[in-house]
């Protein structure tokens, strides 16, 4: 029985992390109209859906109220599917109270008929840890409001770019011996992703499912030494050794994974100390109301695995959080940059056109490496991690494609103008704020320059100390990934690489260009 008009939108908040990503293209395909609300719409501008004509995105945050009332309104039923446990938040249980309760305001306020929550699984009288307790009180304040609210609380979600998937999968292809705490042993029921979504999407169309909670899991229950030899038997791995330490501590644990994975501290602690708690189903009365194949958890690690291996993971949980702001960096405006802004800028001349060349551009990081001393980007990467950064583990979702707002390495992604221009800002742990700029400008056609631009605002005298400590490294770097670029696509240079020294500079290379033999 459908109890949700079609012709009014669903709202969807966290419409680019990682289950949001995925059910916006499925609810369209279902035929209904969807209202995405997300704090950096250029994150969907280059999905394959983004162009669907019953889709209408908005810019907003759950944090502020106002914003979220005016995407409440005209919609019949919203998806919360918001959590602050990132690296920009250092209270997420406070900023998840604050944001549960904008939603129950803005819901009454803008006429919603229900929302729908996607929780975690856990029970109060097992000393839950702060993340799944965090994920319970945001039930509870969503359900003191006066809009019904169905609750669909999970365990581990098994899917290619999860982050539960991708611990998992780090750590079994890493390591042949692996030493854990007594968690390994802790019965949980995972469940595939493409089951969470078609729960989260059947609830709308469920009557029995308004205002009440369900527990979502596949029909098999394991410990998470199961889970790891499966993986391992799935991927083609050889019997990993694992041994079960009863008095490591979470913090080490947490720090454990943070340099096995490409989780990063902040997130790997509350990770790791909600796997002491024993997570499985006690109410599965959604099973007979909204009737499907429940994969069990070898079928959902071998889904995720074909998507990881054929290079289509749909969404990642790198997706979610803000952009950096960038302004700074922008030249000769230095109201931004409230202080002294260092660059380095270099270029290179090469006999390619654009569209070649931005294969190679668009490419970079991730297992195709930075095209000259990966083994310094690796050390650099180990160091970020041991101070409480994301490290180069990460990588990227597609080894083919970038979008704004997907994580690259220690990177994160912020304009892509194809052939032309890619922007980063980096995310690793720096006394400052820096930006790495690639721009193709064709000379003449089928000859195109190059420009690499480094940009840097410290903060303090720390900040300055760091510039000058890596500047004399820039040198054999920085010209090393321009003939990298070039040579990567096989083409060959036609001087350069040099450093940028304005208009003059690029009188000069106008010059040379000029006499150079067509």
């Amino acid at each position: 029985m459908t109890i949700i008009d079609r012709q009014a939108p669903i709202l969807v908040t966290g419409a680019t992390g990682y289950i949001g990503a995925r059910l916006i293209p499925l609810l369209l395909q279902e035929g209904y109209r969807v209202r995405a609300l997300a704090r950096t719409p250029a994150k969907i501008g280059n999905r394959p859906w983004s162009a669907h004509g019953n889709l209408e995105v908005l810019k907003g945050d759950v944090l502020d109220r106002d914003a979220l009332t005016a995407a409440c309104r005209g919609c019949s039923a919203a998806y919360y599917l918001v959590h602050s446990m990132d690296q920009s938040s250092k209270d997420f249980s406070s900023t998840d109270r604050e944001a549960a309760f904008n939603m129950i305001s803005a819901a009454e306020a803008g006429g919603l008929e229900r929302i729908i929550y996607l929780s975690g699984l856990g029970e109060e009288d097992e000393l839950l840890s702060e993340h799944l307790s965090s994920r319970s009180e945001v039930a509870a304040i969503l359900h003191s409001g006066k809009v019904p609210v169905t609750v669909l609380r999970a365990a581990m979600i098994i899917g290619s770019g999860s982050a539960s998937f991708e611990i998992l999968r780090y750590i079994v292809e890493r390591v042949p011996i692996i030493v854990t705490p007594r968690w390994i042993d802790v019965p949980c029921q995972p469940i595939g992703v493409r089951n969470t979504l078609r729960y989260l999407i059947g609830c709308l169309e469920c009557e029995q499912t308004v205002g009440k909670t369900f527990d979502i899991g596949q029909e098999q229950v394991v410990t998470y030494r199961e889970l790891m030899h499966i993986f391992a038997e799935e991927a083609g791995l050889p019997k990993r050794l694992i041994l079960a330490i009863p008095m490591l501590p979470p913090r080490l644990s947490s720090f454990w994974i943070q340099l096995l994975t490409p989780v990063p501290a902040v997130l790997a602690q509350p990770l790791a100390e909600g796997l002491r708690n024993k997570v499985v189903c006690r109410d599965t009365r959604i099973r007979e109301l909204i009737p499907q194949e429940l994969f069990d958890c070898r079928k959902a690690i071998q889904l995720a695995l074909v998507r990881v291996r054929e290079h289509r993971v749909e969404s990642s949980w790198t997706d979610a959080g803000k952009i950096p702001p960038v302004e700074w960096s922008t030249p000769g405006d230095p109201a931004w940059a409230g202080g002294t802004m260092y660059d380095d800028s270099r270029q290179i001349l090469v006999d390619a056109s654009p569209q070649d060349l931005w294969r190679a551009v668009i490419s970079i990081g991730g297992d195709a490496g930075w095209y000259y001393g990966d083994w310094l980007w690796r050390i650099r990467g180990v160091l970020d991690q041991m101070v409480g950064g994301v490290g180069l583990q990460r990588g990227r979702r597609c080894p083919l494609e970038l979008a704004p707002g997907e994580a690259l390495d220690f990177w994160r992604v912020v304009e892509v103008d194809k052939h032309q221009r890619l922007l980063l800002v980096a995310e690793m742990k720096v006394p400052g704020e820096a930006t790495l700029e690639f721009i193709l400008e064709e000379i003449t056609p089928g000859k195109t320059l190059v420009k690499q631009i480094a940009r840097f605002l410290p903060h303090g005298f720390l900040g300055l100390m760091y510039w000058y400590a890596v500047t004399p490294f820039h040198d054999f770097i920085f010209d090393g990934m321009l003939k990298g670029i070039a040579k990567t696509v096989s083409k060959p240079v036609i001087y350069g690489p040099e450093k940028m020294s304005g208009l003059v500079k690029l009188i000069e290379n106008l010059k040379k260009l000029d006499s150079f033999d067509t």
